[in-house]
C-alpha cells in the first residue's frame, strides 16, 4: 500500500491513527499559470502519492484541453477533487468539503465540481445521486476523456467514465509539476495491484497491475533531470511486481524491476532514485545487489509488515508469514548493511488478535530496528474481503491502547537509529529552508531522514555534507562539512 500524505511526525516518527491515514491531508494546486482567455482548473488532491502523482496528470490533459491551473478556488471555472476510498473517513472529508463547495456553486452556476480517483471508481455515479452539486464523477483510469466528460458537463448533463482497464498508463503523458520544490519529483511505473489484502480495497478501485514501458520512465527521469530536478521517486501500489514485455511480435527482452531501477540509476550519478512500495514477498535479492551497485539509488527501503503475528498474517491475506519477513530483514542487512533505513506500516487490533498476537508485533519490531514506521488501529472497510469474510474486530479502547504501545516503542527504536547517525558525516539533498527557520536548511540523507543544518550559501537543490552533532527520534541536526574532508 502506497503511503497516504497525512499529519506525520516529519521525519524519524510517522504516526498515523486508521482513520488519519486515509487522506486526511488535502493539497492543493499552488501556482498559478498565465490564463489569459483560458478557463481556470483547481485541483484538490486527498490520499496516498499515487493521487498526487494522478493529479498531475490531470493537470497536463486538462492544459491539452485549453484549461490554465489556479491555487484559488474562488477564480476556478472547474474544481476536481481526487479522492481516496481507503476509510469511510477519508470519503467523509470529501463528502464535506462538497457540501462546503456548494455554498460557492450556488453563487456560480457555472462552476463545474468533478469527483475523481478511488472513491469515483468506488461509488460511482451514486456521487451524482447523493451529492447534487457533483457534475462529473471519473475514476483512476479515465483521466483522458475528462475534457469530453466536461463538455458533457457543460451542456446540462451529467458525465460518468468509471471504466477500469488493463492497458491504461498515462506512459506517453507529461505530468504537471503541482505543488512542486524543483528538487524531488514522483514518477509512476506502474498502476493498480494484484495483491488482495484482506483490509484493502485498491485492488477493486485501481484494477489489476499493468507495468509502464520503461523506455518513457527513463525519458521522464531524464527530462526532470534537465530541469534541475535532482530526485526521483518510483511509483506502484507493489513497485517489486512491475514486469514490462515487449509487445507481441516485436524485438527487445522483458524488464523487471531490477532492471528498471538499474535503467533510471544510469540517466545521472548526480540523480537520486527512490522507490515505494515494496511487498515482503515480492522484493529480491537482485533488487538489493542493484540497489548495492549504484551510489544514487538511495539506501533505503519501505517494507510494509501489518503484523507481526503469522496467524493474522494469514487473515490478512499478505503470502507470507512472520519468519519470511524476518529472513527478508537479514537479507536487507546482509547486502545492504546495517545502515540501510527500513521503514514499516503495522496495524493494531485486527480482526481476533489477540494480546500475545499483539506481542509478536512489537517483538518484530524490536527485531527489525525500524527507523520510522506508519502505525495506526485497524477500523473495517465497507467492501474490503475482511469485511465480508472475517471476524468482526474487537473493541477501540483495545485497539488504541495497543497502538499507543506500537508506537511508544517506535519512538524509542527511532531515536536509538538516529544516535547512531551522530558524529558521523552524511549527503543530503537539500529541498528548501527548514520548517522552524529561514537561517536553516532541511533535506534527506541516503536513509530517508530529515536533516537540518544552517543555511550559509547553500541553496536548494544542492548535495551537502553534513556532519550529524545531535538528533531528536525525528530529526538529525548538524553542520555542514566541505567535501575534501569527507574524502580524506
Amino acid at each position: 500500500m502506497l503511503k497516504e500524505q497525512s499529519t506525520i511526525v516529519s521525519g524519524g516518527l510517522k504516526i498515523l491513527t486508521e482513520d488519519d491515514k486515509a487522506g486526511c491531508e488535502m493539497v492543493k494546486v499552488t501556482a498559478d499559470e498565465p490564463a489569459a482567455d483560458k478557463k481556470k482548473l483547481f485541483i484538490e488532491s486527498y490520499g496516498c502519492q499515487m493521487n498526487f502523482s494522478d493529479s498531475e496528470i490531470v493537470a497536463s490533459v486538462m492544459r491539452n484541453a485549453g484549461f490554465a491551473t489556479t491555487s484559488s478556488e474562488d477564480d476556478a471555472d472547474l474544481i476536481f477533487l481526487n479522492t481516496c476510498a481507503i476509510r469511510d473517513n477519508a470519503e467523509q472529508k470529501v463528502r464535506n468539503r462538497l457540501k462546503a463547495l456548494n455554498t460557492l456553486k450556488k453563487k456560480r452556476p457555472g462552476l463545474l465540481i468533478g469527483v475523481l480517483g478511488c472513491m469515483a471508481e468506488r461509488l460511482k455515479a451514486k456521487l451524482l445521486e447523493e451529492e447534487k452539486m457533483v457534475d462529473i464523477v471519473t475514476g483512476p483510469d479515465a483521466y483522458r476523456e475528462l475534457p469530453n466528460l466536461v463538455d458533457e458537463a457543460e451542456s446540462g448533463q451529467k458525465a460518468v467514465n468509471v471504466l477500469l482497464s488493463r492497458e491504461e498508463t498515462y506512459a506517453d503523458i507529461s505530468p504537471i509539476r503541482l505543488n512542486s520544490n524543483g528538487v524531488t519529483a514522483f514518477i509512476s511505473i506502474m498502476r493498480g495491484c494484484n495483491n488482495m489484502c484482506s483490509f484493502c480495497v485498491v485492488p477493486f478501485t485501481r484494477g489489476r497491475e499493468r507495468s509502464r514501458d520503461p523506455f518513457s520512465i527513463v525519458k521522464e527521469a531524464g527530462d526532470l533531470f534537465d530541469q534541475g530536478y535532482r530526485e526521483v521517486t518510483l511509483l506502484g501500489q507493489n513497485v517489486d511486481s512491475y514486469r514490462w514485455k515487449p509487445a507481441e511480435g516485436t524485438a527487445g527482452e522483458s524488464v523487471g524491476f531490477a532492471g528498471l531501477l538499474e535503467m533510471v540509476a544510469l540517466v545521472h550519478p548526480d540523480l537520486r532514485v527512490r522507490f515505494s512500495t515494496s511487498h515482503p514477498k515480492d522484493i529480491t535479492d537482485d533488487v538489493l545487489y542493484t540497489m548495492k551497485k549504484y551510489g544514487n539509488i538511495c539506501n533505503y527501503i519501505h517494507l510494509p509488515a501489518q503484523s507481526g503475528n503469522s496467524r493474522i498474517l494469514k487473515l490478512m491475506n499478505r503470502t507470507y508469514d512472520r519468519e519470511w519477513y524476518l529472513g527478508k530483514i537479514d537479507r536487507i542487512r546482509e547486502i545492504l548493511g546495517e545502515d540501510c533505513g527500513i521503514s514499516h506500516d503495522m496495524i493494531s487490533g485486527f480482526c481476533s488478535e489477540t494480546e500475545e498476537e499483539h506481542r509478536d508485533s512489537l517483538t518484530l519490531m524490536e527485531y527489525a530496528r525500524f527507523d520510522y514506521g506508519y502505525m495506526f488501529s485497524y477500523s473495517e472497510r465497507p467492501g474490503s474481503p475482511a469485511a465480508k469474510k472475517v471476524a468482526v474486530d474487537g473493541p477501540d479502547d483495545g485497539k488504541k491502547r495497543r497502538l499507543v504501545e506500537i508506537i511508544d516503542l517506535q519512538q524509542q527504536l527511532s531515536l536509538e537509529r538516529n544516535r547512531q547517525a551522530v558524529g558521523k558525516i552524511h549527503k543530503v539533498l537539500v529541498e528548501g529552508p527548514s520548517k522552524r527557520s529561514e537561517e536553516q536548511l532541511q533535506g534527506r540523507n541516503d536513509q530517508n531522514k530529515v536533516v537540518v543544518f544552517p543555511k550559509e550559501h547553500y541553496r536548494k537543490g544542492d548535495y551537502v555534507y553534513v556532519q550529524v552533532t545531535e538528533c531528536t527520534a525525528a530529526t538529525l541536526i548538524g553542520v555542514a562539512v566541505q567535501e575534501e574532508a569527507v574524502i580524506a
